[in-house]
């Protein structure tokens, strides 16, 4: 099922917007309301060519998670957000490319707004060329990470996983990148709104 563009506006009302009323979440009233109020541009969803698949939709799914749960299934490119009466809010994501797949639960440490993207050791030895940004990277827009990130942690230890936007909106629906699950700037924005620091987060 689509999402319908009036109800976005009320369900902004809702803190969490996880009931499936609620979610009834226009991306292009999404987009019109919200993103212009970014301090860099956000590509208007309506210009990025993807699958419809992989647009955010309102759709049924069984589980035994809570609602609140962020849930990835790599092998389709989806994200989940568990939603109540056997819905979720699902995204289209690209994943990790071979070798670099994982699986298991962690939780939202915490959440940024434009991140800052410091590429691993481990990236660096790959690409050296990264040594440049080893220090970091400031958020905009040809930053990596994209417009928001949530930090996955297990217990107290960084995964250096992140669910994040990205500049590459080709790459949704795709296994390419380092483990960190990314999703289209404005999918991640609205993601960010709904998904608290705690929340339980799950890959297949």
């Amino acid at each position: 099922m689509n999402l319908t563009r009036r109800a976005f506006v009320a369900s902004g009302a809702t803190a969490l917007g996880l009931s499936a009323a609620s979610a009834q979440a226009g991306t292009l009233e999404f987009a019109s309301l919200l993103l212009d109020r970014e301090p860099f541009p956000v590509q208007d969803p309506s210009t990025i060519e993807i699958g419809e698949e992989f647009r955010r939709q309102l759709v049924q799914y069984s589980t035994d998670e809570r609602v609140g749960t962020v849930i990835v299934d790599p092998s389709n490119h989806f994200l989940y957000l568990v939603m109540e009466a056997g819905m979720a809010l699902r995204y289209g994501v690209g994943v990790g490319r071979e070798g670099f797949e994982w699986k298991g639960a962690s939780r939202v440490a915490r959440k940024a707004k434009w991140p800052t993207w410091t590429p691993p050791l481990s990236m660096i030895k790959r690409q050296p060329e990264l040594a440049i940004y080893a220090t970091g990277m400031a958020g905009g827009p040809d930053n990596p990470m994209g417009a928001r990130a949530l930090y996955l942690y297990d217990g107290p230890v960084d995964t250096l996983y992140r669910i994040h936007g990205t500049h590459e909106p080709w790459s949704i629906g795709t296994s390419m990148s380092s483990g960190c699950i990314r999703m289209l700037n404005y999918e991640v924005i609205d993601l960010y709104r709904r998904v608290p620091v705690g929340a339980r987060v799950v890959v297949l």
